[in-house]
């Protein structure tokens, strides 16, 4: 079925030449000047070379204009969603405006998408304005929570995550629409925190907390503007050999090839297992290029540091959305999701797991497929995953802890644990890709249902309960929302300052890495 573009038509000789459909190339150029203005932004509008009030209106404007080069017209609905939460927020009132903001933005959303999906491009791919919405809702909710959080709740009520991503006061009409429709992440994202983004627009100087033995603050001192050219270069190269893989091998790999009448008839099981996670695992470098793409673009604007570690090395990935390698190499369900679209986990941790008064897990995954879309696919997957991972989690928490005392043992386990993982991973995201009821069934049919079954028994058989081997360690499905950041204990204590209220700039600095920390 051919796709209609609403944005400009202006590169249709180029998506003629590349055979894509225009609105995609339109995003791939526009994100390539989003990096080109990236450099010249950090260069010629750097923090100490202007105003934030500069930063914030060029960096809207450009937002504004690729949007509307994207999406044409539809690009409105950014600024009207925005708009709408705004004057909510405004005369609701700090007590119960992060409810009606994240009812009216999420419901705003999901209307857009039934429009899209059931009025006019069922099952296509292709770019469209509901993608940079998914992203601007998630601004918008995360952003009246921290509101609520930072000048409504008492600071002894929130945990240490609230506190120190905490919003202290009411920003301004420019300083909101900025954060919701800057051009570094209006087309894909990243979600950043509003206080990080609002530090790396005013520009605070980055800061060392260095201390003595007895562990009391000695000195802090400002440090040089790290650059981040060797850190885009590197997201560059991942990039292209992303794109370049999608563009050979992936087309060649159709996820729809498993429900192929001629190949389950004369497939035999090693065979489909291996097609399936083999197809699965090509359909992943589109989200490699994109997300990485977007994450270089923030680094080249100067957003995106997140400190030194011991040898004095620079971290760039502070609004990072993937870890490839620990993807393709997770060994448990809950290592593949830490990784994966980090900072969309993190919003559901903060907006809905940590402040569910019942059932957190299952309300994770619900909202969750809410967000992403109403295809019936997404919602198969999301409850397979459900399945998933609390049969995962069981399996983990009663038997692991035999195969761990030996290195060969442990080797063994974990080559056992890959492989299964991989497959349960492909298994449950079968219906996102394919998208409809009628060929997600017949795939899940094809198969017996057999993992739907399997993680029924395993929770029959074994204990949700953790054992005493793992009762030191949190909940397995908190840490799988909570922990995207735990490397971050081997960096030194620097960042941004974030300071955004009354606060000390010590109380922030050390608020800061408890919360990377967890």
């Amino acid at each position: 079925m051919a796709t209609s573009t609403t944005g400009s038509t202006l590169l249709q000789p180029l998506s003629n030449a590349v055979r894509l459909p225009v609105d995609q190339v339109n995003f791939v150029v526009c994100q390539l000047f989003a990096l080109l203005a990236a450099i010249w932004f950090r260069t010629y509008l750097h923090s100490s070379k202007t105003s934030p009030f500069i930063r914030h209106v060029v960096a809207t404007l450009l937002g504004l204009y690729l949007a509307l080069f994207c999406f044409g017209w539809y690009a409105l609905h950014f600024v009207i969603q925005s708009g709408i939460s705004y004057y909510i927020m405004i005369i609701i009132g700090i007590e119960n405006m992060h409810k009606y903001c994240f009812v009216f933005a999420l419901g705003y959303l999901t209307v857009c998408q039934i429009t899209r999906v059931y009025i006019f491009d069922y099952g296509q791919y292709s770019a469209d304005f509901s993608g940079p919405m998914m992203i601007i809702t998630q601004k918008i909710t995360s952003l009246a929570f921290e509101i609520h959080d930072g000048m409504f709740r008492k600071n002894e009520d929130l945990t240490p995550s609230q506190r120190c991503l905490a919003v202290r006061r009411m920003p301004s009409l420019l300083e909101y629409l900025s954060y919701n429709c800057n051009f570094m992440g209006i087309l894909a994202g990243p979600l950043c925190s509003y206080k990080d983004y609002i530090t790396f627009i005013e520009g605070r100087s980055y800061q060392l907390q260095q201390s003595e033995a007895n562990g009391k603050e000695d000195t802090k001192y400002e440090q040089t503007d790290p650059s981040p050219n060797i850190a885009v270069a590197q997201k560059l190269l991942i990039c292209g050999l992303s794109l370049l893989f999608h563009m050979t091998i992936t087309k060649t790999l159709p996820v729809e090839y498993n429900i192929d009448d001629n190949f389950r008839a004369t497939a035999s099981w090693p065979v489909r297992v291996f097609y399936l996670y083999m197809s699965l695992m090509a359909a992943r470098p589109k989200y490699y290029f994109a997300w990485t793409l977007a994450d270089a673009i923030n680094n080249a604007a100067g957003f995106g540091f997140r400190g030194y570690d011991k040898n004095g090395v620079t971290h760039w990935d502070l609004v990072s959305n993937l870890r490839i390698q620990q993807i393709e190499f997770s060994t448990s369900f809950k290592m593949f999701l830490d990784n994966w679209n980090i900072q969309t986990a993190l919003w559901l941790k903060r907006v809905c797991y940590e402040r569910a008064t019942f059932s957190p897990t299952i309300q994770t995954f619900i909202l969750s497929a809410i967000w992403h879309g109403v295809y019936p696919g997404y919602y198969l997957t999301f409850l397979t995953g459900i399945l998933m991972t609390l049969a995962a989690r069981a399996i983990r928490n009663n038997i692991r802890h035999y195969f761990v005392e030996s290195p060969t043992v442990k080797l063994c386990y974990d080559i056992v644990t890959w492989m299964a993982t991989q497959v349960a991973i492909s298994y449950t995201v079968v219906p996102f890709v394919l998208l409809s009821v009628k060929p997600s069934f017949t795939f899940y049919s094809s198969c017996y249902f057999c993992l739907h079954i399997a993680s029924v028994l395993v929770l029959l058989v074994f204990p949700l309960k953790r054992t005493q081997k793992g009762s030191k360690k949190h909940e397995s499905i908190q840490s799988m929302w909570s922990k995207k950041l735990e490397e971050e204990n081997v960096l030194q204590k620097n960042s941004y300052s974030t300071t955004n209220n009354s606060f000390s700039q010590k109380q922030e600095i050390t608020c800061r890495y408890q919360a990377l920390k967890q």
